[in-house]
């Protein structure tokens, strides 16, 4: 495991290295504190892994199981809202991504609020998503309607938020989240007679990743009807964080561990309180469990301590650096190329692709299937570099790859068709995010013309739907060469 992690994290390490030598020309100062993050992000990456298959998929599923044979349809869809809310309103890339927005809108955006409104359509989303895997209904009808909603509310929307709104849906869908909500799904279409765990299971992350868009966009006509403004003095934030910087170093390594305890904790308080008080059932193996929770909190910790040391700093002053060197072609290969390595070391896509790869059988193996979204989120954040740099409109870009993703549904094999969307959503996470809203930020505010709040979001969101592409493209060359196969073989 710990080899499998070395290689998902060699990407980064590799692209980081030739933009650094080659292109800026300069070696980092910082160099040890590097080297030793990364370490850090490699021992974080195998105990995450490992947590989740012992603790937090068990867990799930069980739960799911239980539900199903329980037979009621309220508290199953109680359970899935608290789940979505719980795991969203303390997702650390929402709560950075709230509170620049706050800061670049001059409080004109509430970062609390924003966390509510996102929250609040994450919770809706998996109590929805929920009951499509109970009613048995097509995946792509909720899909391509919420893409319509999508749609027609931004032509209401501010130009302010909607960047914002589209970013919102790839930040919700956490390293946490992701297996949980995963193995709510999977639970609940193995245990209902007549579903299928790959056609059915599939579909719930997809459905967290859309509703925020539309949650947000209306949460953004109603502060700019009203008028709603408050005062953020940008110099106290900064104060504040240089003062956080200057703690003991053992001070702010325990800050980080109760931030991580306070991110999962309200999962935990959810999964007790049904499985206890609604289900009234011992989980199995419970300290084979809570081994495997622990590995959870432990490596998310080391983790994300590790991405403060390496990547984050590293990331950040990179994109300004290649921002101030007037070269676009050079900004557009970076955003590929780090797309495209972040996506493979990203947590939540790896928990996703062993589960697909368990459930299917391995008819869809998992280095494949990340392979196939790591392309698509490379294309993404390519193009959404791009269009940062020509200041053209995002819902342009938004609504044209929402036209391809429906027109390539009616085309894909039916059991990559929710894993695709899915996959949208379990790219932009711990990683990715950061990285991202970084380079986004760096382009819309040091290219001249361009607004940090209209133009430096919206790179997540390319993020998001672009994967969905490959995946779907993937599965259609993958059913025709499978095809043509059998149709050799039966010639012979």
């Amino acid at each position: 495991m710990l080899k499998d992690a070395a290689i998902d994290l060699l990407p980064i390490v590799a692209v980081l290295s030739f933009f650094q030598v080659f292109i800026i020309s300069e070696i980092p100062e910082n160099l040890g504190s590097i080297v030793l993050g990364l370490g850090t992000v490699l021992f974080g990456l195998v105990f995450f892994i490992r947590g989740l298959e012992i603790g937090i998929f068990p867990i799930g599923e069980n739960l799911a199981n239980d539900f199903a044979r329980k037979g009621s349809l309220f508290w199953l869809l109680l359970f899935a809202f608290l789940i979505g809310f719980s795991t969203t309103i303390a997702e650390p890339a929402l709560i950075a991504i709230a509170s620049k927005a706050q800061i670049i809108s001059d409080g004109r955006i509430d970062a609390l609020f924003l966390r509510l409104s996102v929250a609040l359509s994450v919770g809706f989303a998996i109590a929805l998503g929920s009951y499509r895997i109970i009613v048995g209904h097509p995946i792509h009808y909720y899909i391509i309607g919420g893409y319509i909603l999508v749609v027609a509310v931004t032509y209401f929307a501010p130009v302010e938020i909607i960047g914002l709104a589209y970013d919102s849906g790839g930040v919700t869908t956490s390293t946490v989240t992701v297996p949980l909500v995963a193995a709510l799904g999977v639970g609940l279409a193995s245990s209902i007679k007549g579903r299928d765990p790959v056609i059915d299971g599939f579909g719930l992350i997809a459905f967290a990743s859309l509703t925020p868009m539309i949650f947000v966009q209306v949460y953004g006509i109603l502060v700019y009807a009203i008028d709603f403004h408050t005062t953020v003095n940008v110099m106290e934030v900064v104060n504040a964080t240089q003062e956080v910087a200057k703690q003991h170093y053992l001070k702010v390594l325990i800050i980080e561990f109760i931030k991580v305890i306070r991110d999962i904790f309200p999962i935990l308080a959810v999964i007790f309180f049904f499985q206890y008080l609604v289900i009234k059932k011992q989980i199995a193996h419970l300290k084979r469990v809570s081994g495997g929770i622990l590995l959870v909190v432990f490596g998310l910790f080391y983790f994300i301590i590790g991405l403060d040391m390496a990547l984050f700093p590293i990331g950040e002053t990179m994109a300004l650096q290649l921002t101030k060197m007037n070269n676009e072609n050079i900004i557009y290969l970076f955003g590929f190329s780090i797309g495209f390595a972040t996506t493979m070391a990203e947590p939540a896509l790896i928990a996703i692709a062993l589960k697909v790869e368990e459930i299917s059988q391995g008819k869809i193996k998992q280095f494949t299937l990340r392979i196939s979204v790591a392309i698509g989120v490379a294309i993404g954040i390519a193009l959404g570099a791009y269009r940062i740099v020509q200041g053209e409109a995002i819902h342009l870009y938004i609504i044209a790859g929402y036209i391809i993703v429906v027109v390539l549904t009616f085309f894909a094999p039916k059991y990559i068709i929710p894993i695709a969307y899915d996959s949208g959503g379990v790219t932009t996470s711990t990683v990715t995010v950061p990285l991202v809203a970084a380079l986004g930020l760096g382009l819309a505010t040091n290219i001249e013309g361009r607004s940090p709040l209209i133009d430096g979001f919206g790179l997540i969101a390319f993020a998001s739907l672009f994967p969905m592409i490959t995946v779907m493209i993937y599965g259609i060359f993958s059913e025709l060469g499978s095809k043509k196969l059998n149709s050799t073989k039966g010639i012979k």
